[in-house]
Parts: C-alpha cells; structure tokens; sequence
C-alpha cells in the first residue's frame, strides 16, 4: 500500500503499460485529459494548439450537423475506446449506434471496438497518426479514417477495403464523400477556406441526397 506521502505513478510517454494499467493511472490523475495507450505504449499529447483546436472545431461541427440529421448516428471527440488491446482517443469520431446495427458497443463509460469514422488532426501527433494509430485503427476494423494536416493544408480520406486502407484520390469536383455514411459531404477548399456557409450548403445538399435518406430509413429498420 502507498504511503500518504508517496504520489501514484503518473503516465509518461514512451512507457509501456497494459490497458488495465493504463487506466487505473488514469483515473488516478484526474487534471489529465488526454493521454492513449497504442499497442502498449502511452502516449501523452503536447498541449493543444490554437491551430489544432480550430481545426478540431469545424470536424466537430461538421459531423455534429450530420448526426443530428441522422438517428442511429453519434458523435463525438477525444473519447477513449477499449479496441484491441489498446486505448485511443480520437480526435473525433462518427459511430452507427449498436441499437441500429453498428459495428462498436460501449464497456461501462468507455467506446469498445472500432467506430465506423475515425479523425485525427495532425499538427504535432504527425508520426503517430501515420504510423502506429493508423495501424491499429485498420487492424481494429475502423471503416474510414480521415487524418488531417495543417501543414500543407491536406487531408486523406482512407476506406477500409478487404482489411487494408486505401486512400481515396482528390474528388474533381472538390466534395469529399463518405462510403459508409452516406450524405456526409465535405466541401474540401471551404474546408481549410474556414468557410461554414459553403460547408454546411454541401453538407446540407447530401443530406438531400436520396442515398441518405436510404440509409436513415435503413437505420430506422435495424
């Protein structure tokens, strides 16, 4: 048993730990917002900059807008979720509920499994959102999984095809389309233009599309 005068172990980046490790210390640190455990090594992020945080806004709003427009849908950002023996937390996140046939359930307060969607924005996290969370959200069986990077303004859209990302090539017309949830329409220049009123004008036009409202009444019959 600790001594009152000795602090718990806290988490350090580079570390390895086991999941159930990881979130005992977690729990012990509650000023601690945002830390992941990536196939057993703890990774602790650098304060979040202005850039990342509006560019985390507009994927945020962006999805909010879609799932709110679409019952069986759900959102989120920088939750936690229990995925092959590891602990991430995703930028953001768009998930078919379990009660509507979606692929993720829920472990006490926490995400299990893999959501449908998966976005990381990369200012700082570059090298791992490329590397090791790029491999366990595609052995995890994450659908899509947009990383988006400030510097050089690009983002890449990869679809989870027989087991293996493939990134999806520049739409020509601008509009980036999600494969698994359909209508979610993502003007790319507004995008990174900061430009709301054009985005949700897209984002509003493929929830007209005729394939959302399929997939809403697809939901509906789960």
């Amino acid at each position: 048993m600790l001594s009152p005068m000795v602090r718990p172990p806290g988490l350090v980046t580079g570390e390895r730990l086991t999941v159930e490790e990881f979130l005992r210390r977690w729990e012990e640190l509650p000023e601690l917002k945002n830390a992941e455990l990536i196939d057993g090594v703890v990774y602790v992020p650098s304060p979040v900059s202005l850039n990342h945080a509006s560019l985390d806004f507009l994927i945020h709003w962006w999805l909010a807008h879609y799932a709110h427009a679409t019952p069986g849908c759900k959102g989120g950002s920088n939750g936690t979720w229990l995925m092959s023996g590891s602990a991430p937390q995703p930028d953001a996140y768009l998930r078919i509920l379990p009660s509507h046939g979606g692929q993720s359930g829920n472990e006490g307060p926490l995400g299990a499994g893999a959501p449908e969607l998966a976005v990381e924005i990369c200012v700082t996290s570059t090298e791992i959102d490329f590397g090791p969370k790029l491999a366990l959200y595609q052995r995890a069986g994450v659908r899509e999984y947009i990383t988006v990077e400030q510097f050089g303004q690009r983002m890449i859209w990869r679809v989870l095809e027989n087991g293996v990302y493939v990134a999806q090539t520049h739409p020509a017309d601008g509009i980036g389309r999600s494969q698994v949830f359909p209508g979610l329409w993502l003007d790319l220049a507004a995008f990174w233009a900061d430009d709301g009123a054009k985005m949700l004008a897209v984002l509003n036009a493929g929830l007209a599309s005729q394939d959302h409202r399929d997939f809403v009444a697809q939901l509906a019959a789960k």
